[in-house]
């Protein structure tokens, strides 16, 4: 408390008008805090919003990968929604800024740790109540090969999550993860590391949820992007070579940001703890039909085919896996681009949180446009054909059966 005697100011007022003013003895302030006990310990209890960017959901996820393909579109759905989001990273702090655009004002916070600091890893999350893991690496280094990445640091995550008391712990995995994956040429690594990740996930947080996507494709991903890569393609014959041209492999690519949008659903709304969450698109396609659509998309169809000749592409991706750099594509990457995606009955999707799925045709053709050879050439109007959309899997399935029947 303090008192502050007024004064009046000479010359403000006249001498008739200041003898009508009331006398004033002084004034008093007094000043009132709330104790530091009142306030909520954990961020999530605090005052929620109305809802939107500028207000707080009530969520306080910390995400791991949020530099990764499917992190930026995580985080951007967070902090749309009024999360704060707490990034922790591992690369250079330049390399995530553009994150911090995400959410609000003062709602993205940056936190450096390393995948095997468990002292840096619990500072990120004891004062979440959401954490999602979505680290994963499609190649092997000296320092973090598969089982360290997918296995041994997604324990540690689940596991010092549940310590901390987090509500929610959501895991990535793939679609094609099981104990025995389908073999082309030799098993694949990535696949059956992730696979036991998911049940060193289960055995720390029985109740977390796993989400199984298959190829995801969206702007800069790894998959339309993978096919138009002229490391890629061979050069004698000039082409795209696929294990038996791709006629006997089916995919059910799905929108990078649907799968984002599942994810959170899945914060949302109760009742999918402890399952796994199936992240297909809404078609099936032949890997051979999905691959001449990216070539006439491109307007390639004069120059580029589709091969079954391998050999040299898989001598060129072991030679890749002895390099310490990324690369787009290496021996595991090329086996698992043969399997096809099988879903599981009974297992939930994206369809069953809600979410409408992108159609393939549409959004490939959209984001494949600018790189379609003369993309500067201002055509007529009607002058090219539009590309001719994938048929269906289904399509070909049906007319067999009517053939054999």
């Amino acid at each position: 408390m303090s008192v502050v005697l007024a004064k009046a100011a000479g010359g403000s007022f006249g001498r008739q008008s200041w003898s009508q003013l009331p006398r004033v003895a002084g004034c008093v302030i007094v000043q009132h805090r709330d104790a530091s006990n009142t306030v909520p310990s954990q961020l999530s209890a605090l005052k929620r919003g109305t809802g939107g960017r500028s207000s707080f959901s009530g969520i306080v996820a910390t995400v791991f990968g949020a530099s990764g393909f499917l992190g930026r579109y995580v985080c951007n759905r967070l902090g749309k929604i009024g999360s704060q989001v707490i990034v922790p990273y591992r690369c250079d702090a330049y390399d995530i800024e553009r994150l911090r655009m995400t959410g609000d004002l003062g709602q993205v916070l940056f936190f450096p740790f390393h995948l095997k600091d468990e002292d840096s890893i619990r500072k990120t999350v004891q004062y979440s109540n959401v954490v999602i893991n979505l680290i994963g690496r499609e190649f092997e280094t000296k320092n973090f090969t598969y089982n360290d990445v997918h296995v041994k640091g997604a324990r540690r995550l689940a596991r010092i999550a549940k310590e901390c008391g987090v509500e929610r712990f959501i895991h990535m995995s793939h679609l094609n993860a099981k104990a025995d994956p389908q073999k082309i040429w030799t098993s694949s690594d990535y696949l059956k590391s992730k696979y036991e990740g998911e049940l060193a996930v289960r055995e720390e947080f029985p109740e977390a949820i796993i989400f199984k996507p298959a190829d995801m494709f969206g702007s800069e991903d790894q998959f339309l992007n993978y096919y138009n890569y002229r490391s890629r393609w061979s050069v004698v014959p000039q082409g795209i070579p696929l294990w038996k041209k791709g006629e006997q492999t089916i995919k059910q690519p799905v929108y990078v940001a649907d799968v984002a949008e599942g994810i959170i659903q899945s914060i949302r709304n109760s009742g999918m703890e402890g399952k796994d969450i199936e992240c297909v698109g809404p078609q099936r396609y032949y890997l051979a039909d999905i691959v001449d659509y990216i070539i006439r998309v491109l307007r390639r169809e004069d120059t580029l085919k589709r091969t079954d000749r391998t050999l040299m592409l898989r001598v060129k991706a072991m030679l890749l896996d002895r390099v310490a750099t990324k690369s787009w594509y290496n021996a595991d990457k090329l086996e698992r681009e043969a399997i096809t995606d099988w879903t599981t009955p009974g297992n939930p999707t994206l369809e069953d949180l809600g979410v409408d799925l992108k159609q393939f045709d549409a959004m490939a053709r959209f984001l494949l446009f600018p790189m379609r050879r003369n993309a500067y050439y201002a055509e007529k109007l009607g002058e090219f054909a539009e590309p001719e959309p994938p048929l269906p899997a289904e399509h070909y399935i049906s007319k067999h059966t009517a053939a054999t029947s």
